[in-house]
């Protein structure tokens, strides 16, 4: 692990499993809580001069960076692919999507900017002054380990801090890949650490101690919500993304292929691992049918296997308890009532007689009380239900206590206004699939989350602002 500028292999190992064979691929160290206090007081120590060079320096070191993610490429997807278990082309997806935030936050060296405003005293200036945060800890989860990475520190780095990040315990090579090219590209020792180790013993010990000034956090909501308690202690700022149950609505006016197409792939990219899924679908009665049958005959072509094999589409869940939850997930939908039209079940055989293997499934037949439609499975298991009208189905995608993103199919305009007026969420897609651009933002309501990511909105809270009253003479 890279703690203060050095390479550490600590006093104690873990293992890093390949979820489609349950082998060991690595092993990385556990850091202690005195990796932690180290890799934090390097940071101290080398953040006021690394705020000092100027924004075009510190983007030159950003722009080094994205250009060696770019050339090591199919390293770097190969072993995210390995360690996470997603498909070769998504993994080659996610390193590009991750490079493409390197590159955005490297234009902002010249564009943070703050603001001269009129003074109520005669002979004065009234400035407002951006300024670092100082020392960053971002933690974030297994399921983009490679882009998540540069979401967190690429932005961090432009605004001057320097960043201490825990990857998720099942995933962190490609959080330590990205760092040996961040050095590679010139960011100086004690600016970018990576601890390595369980969020219980390393992520407590980051998040309480008094030198870090903001948490950032991409994970659940149980963790999220232990995160803001404890940060409170010190008065840390925090931004938190803490998943979401994002609602897919279809209109009777809707294009059905599309929306088809669009819930497949909102659904099922990442083995449904992603916080803005298609996790719970609604489709107006009148075209309820006609959308079931395409959408099952979609499903049942998806290709389940091998992550690194041309072709495949659906790799496994990323570690056991994840496949568990899945599973329970499914059976208290059957027991309460609802079926399972396809799946439902691990797969058996061959190269699935180890690994974490859950095939894609349909639920109906469901309840808007059920677990599966108010909690966030994320796996390959979708519920589908009916509604009557729109005001319904608004109703219903409101229903949630999480408030990440939603979706909704229609070519009535009136609908499209009314959905982007009341839908509670930070992220709406209408008539497309799930995918946010870099330059957008981010952002949890409710129970998802507080601050965000992304664009410029998301530089906020790696920043302070300083006011600055300047008396001169006459």
């Amino acid at each position: 692990m890279l703690v203060g500028g050095e390479w550490l292999a600590g006093s104690e190992q873990m293992p890093v499993l390949n979820p489609a064979n349950e082998q060991v691929i690595a092993n990385v160290p556990i850091a202690s809580e005195s990796d932690v206090e180290h890799a934090l007081q390097q940071a101290v120590a080398a953040q006021r001069t690394w705020s000092r060079q100027t924004g075009v320096e510190r983007g030159n070191v950003l722009r080094r960076w994205a250009r060696l993610v770019d050339l090591r490429k199919e390293h770097l997807a190969h072993i995210l692919s390995q360690e996470q278990g997603k498909p070769l082309s998504e993994a080659i997806g996610e390193i590009e999507f991750g490079r493409s935030w390197i590159d955005y936050y490297a234009e902002f060296d010249r564009r943070i900017e703050g603001d001269i405003l009129s003074p109520d005293m005669p002979n004065e200036q009234m400035w407002i002054v951006p300024q670092p945060v100082g020392v960053v800890v971002g933690i974030i989860p297994w399921n983009y380990p490679s882009a998540l990475m540069a979401r967190k520190v690429a932005p961090a780095l432009i605004t001057g801090n320097a960043i201490v990040l825990k990857p998720h315990e099942d995933t962190p090579l490609s959080a330590l890949e990205m760092a040996k090219l961040a050095e590679e590209a010139g960011v100086p020792p004690g600016i970018l650490s990576v601890v390595t180790g369980p969020g219980a013993t390393v992520g407590e010990a980051l998040v309480r101690n008094p030198i870090p000034r903001l948490i950032t956090f991409t994970g659940s909501a149980k963790t999220g919500k232990h995160i803001m308690r404890t940060a409170a202690d010190t008065v840390k700022t925090v931004s938190l993304e803490m998943g979401g149950k994002a609602p897919f609505v279809v209109m009777d006016d809707a294009d059905i292929d599309k929306a088809v197409t669009a819930a497949i792939s909102s659904r099922f990219i990442n083995c449904g691992q992603v916080c803005i899924c298609n996790e719970r679908t609604y489709i107006h009665k009148r075209i309820a049918d006609q959308f079931l049958s395409r959408f099952l005959h979609e499903v049942r072509k998806l290709k389940l296997g091998n992550p690194l094999d041309e072709g495949t589409q659906l790799g496994p869940k990323v570690n056991r308890m994840e496949l568990e939850k899945v599973e329970r997930y499914v059976e208290d939908a059957r027991k309460n009532g609802a079926e399972v039209i396809t799946g439902g079940k691990r797969p058996s055989g061959g190269e699935f007689s180890h690994g974490y293997w859950y095939e894609p499934t349909v639920v109906t037949r469901v309840r808007q009380d059920m677990r599966i439609m108010q909690e966030e499975v994320f796996g390959p298991v979708i519920p589908i239900m009916e509604f009557s009208d729109f005001e319904e189905g608004i109703k219903l995608a409101n229903d949630s206590a999480f408030g990440l993103a939603a979706y909704v199919f229609t070519n009535d305009m009136n609908h499209v206004l009314r959905a982007i007026r009341d839908i509670e969420c930070g992220e709406l897609y209408i008539n497309r699939g799930m995918g946010e651009s870099i330059h957008g933002f981010h952002s949890g309501w409710k129970q998802s989350g507080v601050g965000g990511d992304d664009g410029k909105y998301g530089l906020d809270h790696y920043l302070q602002r300083k006011t600055v009253y300047i008396r001169y003479q006459s």
